[in-house]
């Protein structure tokens, strides 16, 4: 399986696959600071929800044994603060990020302790837990929506919500990973997802190495591709949902599933746990990331945009409940979304 984050304990450095040279080359990032860690996450060589709450987790560990930051002899307390705002301050849309965060901050304090060392240890511990529950999860989810696919049936997903998304096996792509492992025979379409190709180089690679029978679309074509039947439904990621259902994800989402309610097609957003916010019922509150223009303006280095012309460049967008058939999770799968049933499924209660 792909090991999209991995501690080294044996170089005590945290290892990840960079995503921005996927698929062409396969190289392996290794971080040895919390300063690494942020600027694989701002520079997206990480990416996905799940896989940035892990990949923070072992940043706030990084941090606390990075050699340079313990020269000035700082304060338990001051040092962890100062690590987890760094790693708080890379990306504002995906909740897992300040889930991870808070959770690891929270253990190292209950241990009532000003020793760095023991921190430190408490530190990599939980990190190591949320990894190994992010891919128990990713499992889960597969099992519960593996029931919705049928043997012969083709689906559709958007950008990248697999292995390279999470700590492994994916959420959205760990369905068709368990229908598979189910005897299922399927195929699946994923759409290219500009601007960043996520879908064209990252869900692609994943699910051609898995042996899937798999094709690329534009992201224009996949209105075309529902009209005339060609997929039997859409399954995709989420970086955020409210407690109430809204959904944040991937730019372009949105647009899928008013296809599908359209055109009489089921739209599943599959999502561990660990992406529900349950302090917010609506979706006013979440925090779209705008993106750097450049990213619009040119293709692999090629201006494609007249210069001097604007770009509006949002990497998030946000489909409401009544769009959604149902949002498949570790859980269980929550069919329909309205009322009480986020938080019955959950066990959680809304803040």
């Amino acid at each position: 399986m792909i090991k999209t984050v991995y501690f080294n304990k044996a170089e005590n450095c945290l290892e990840v696959i960079d995503q921005t040279l996927l698929p062409t080359k396969e190289e392996i990032v290794k971080c040895h600071t919390e300063l690494d860690v942020a600027n694989c996450i701002v520079g997206m060589k990480v990416r996905g929800a799940p896989a940035i709450g892990v990949t923070a987790a072992y940043g706030i560990y990084l941090g606390l044994v990075n050699k340079k930051n313990l020269e000035t002899k700082p304060t338990l307390e001051g040092l962890l603060e100062q690590v987890c705002d760094l790693l708080a301050g890379t990306r504002p849309t995906a909740v897992n990020l300040f889930w991870a965060i808070n959770r690891v901050r929270k253990a190292v304090l209950d241990l009532h302790t000003g020793d760095l060392g023991e921190a430190a240890k408490k530190a990599l511990s939980e990190a190591d837990s949320i990894l190994e529950e992010d891919l128990a999860m990713c499992r889960a989810i597969g099992r519960f929506g593996q029931e919705v696919i049928n043997d012969g049936e083709t689906w559709l997903t958007h950008c990248n919500a697999g292995a390279l998304a999470t700590a492994g096996y994916g959420s959205a792509l760990g369905v068709f990973r368990a229908a598979k492992e189910a005897g299922k025979d399927i195929a699946i379409f994923a759409d290219e997802t500009r601007p960043l190709l996520q879908g064209a180089r990252l869900t692609a690679w994943e699910l051609m190495k898995d042996g899937f029978d798999v094709t690329v679309i534009a992201d224009n074509m996949a209105g075309s591709l529902i009209r005339e039947e060609k997929v039997q439904g859409v399954i995709v990621g989420a970086d955020r949902i409210t407690s109430k259902g809204f959904v944040a994800n991937k730019i372009g989402t949105y647009s899928l599933a008013v296809l599908c309610k359209y055109n009489g097609l089921p739209f599943y957003v599959a999502a561990p746990e660990s992406t529900f916010d349950m302090t917010l019922k609506y979706d006013e509150d979440i925090v779209i990331e705008e993106r750097n223009g450049d990213e619009i303006r040119s293709f692999n280095g090629q201006q494609i945009v007249p210069e001097g012309v604007k770009v509006y460049n949002p990497a998030f967008d946000i489909t409401p409940p009544e769009l959604i058939t149902g949002i498949i999770t570790d859980k269980g799968i929550i069919e329909p979304i309205f009322g009480e049933n986020i938080p019955k499924v959950l066990g959680k209660k809304e803040n």
